[in-house]
């Protein structure tokens, strides 16, 4: 289900700045030899993720789901000086790649890419975050959040990718258990008194998140 038209997204992304040569090497390269090459972020939201990164100017980044790289080269666009992503996945297959990735783009010095289980890691990670992205596991978010939460600064963002899945948490009916998911962490984050949150309806739907305390 597609969230806006699609005439209109391209236009969109048409205005948008142009995509950096890596990234779109990136982009085709996942598209060509990656399964699932859904599950990158792209040219439009992943300027938006570039910009939000510009205007946050985070010294400390986790992002959980890390796939090919891309979304952890825009968020390390925007780092202050001597800021750091760090970047969590579990899919040890794509390790290789995804180096390769990061060290063509030149951050690779400001990008760790870690790879294990999310909700092993986070834990023993210090806290301190500036932005969160969660684009990993969805029936997890849950727990994902509750991680994080406590470890991100006031006025961090917590960025939460694919919250609409495909225009399926639109049907309250629905028994598919990520779709169930996903609803349920949608008004997890509705009634947060901690944060203040606007749903974007900008590819899969992403939700963002400030921490007021």
């Amino acid at each position: 289900m597609l969230i806006i038209n699609s005439e209109a997204e391209a236009y969109c992304t048409s205005i948008c700045d142009p995509e950096p040569p890596i990234l779109k090497e990136i982009r085709r390269d996942t598209n060509a030899n990656v399964l699932q090459p859904r599950m990158l972020s792209g040219h439009f939201q992943g300027r938006l993720l570039s910009v939000l990164s510009h205007l946050v100017c985070p010294k400390r980044v986790l992002e959980i789901g890390t796939y090919t790289g891309y979304s952890a080269i825009c968020l390390a666009e925007g780092l202050a000086e001597g800021g750091k992503v760090i970047s969590i996945d579990v899919n040890e297959e794509l390790e290789e790649k995804t180096n390769n990735n990061i060290l063509k783009s030149g951050f690779q010095d400001r990008i760790e890419h870690i790879v294990g289980d999310a909700l092993e890691l986070i834990p023993t990670l210090e806290g301190g975050f500036d932005l969160v992205f969660i684009d990993a596991n969805k029936r997890n978010y849950e727990h994902y959040f509750d991680l994080v939460i406590d470890k991100v600064n006031p006025n961090g963002l917590i960025i939460s990718d694919n919250v609409l899945w495909d225009g399926k948490v639109f049907d309250k009916n629905s028994r598919d258990l990520t779709t169930k998911a996903l609803r349920k962490y949608n008004l997890k984050l509705k009634e947060d008194k901690r944060i203040q949150k606007v749903l974007l309806p900008l590819r899969d739907g992403l939700m963002v998140a400030r921490k007021i305390s």
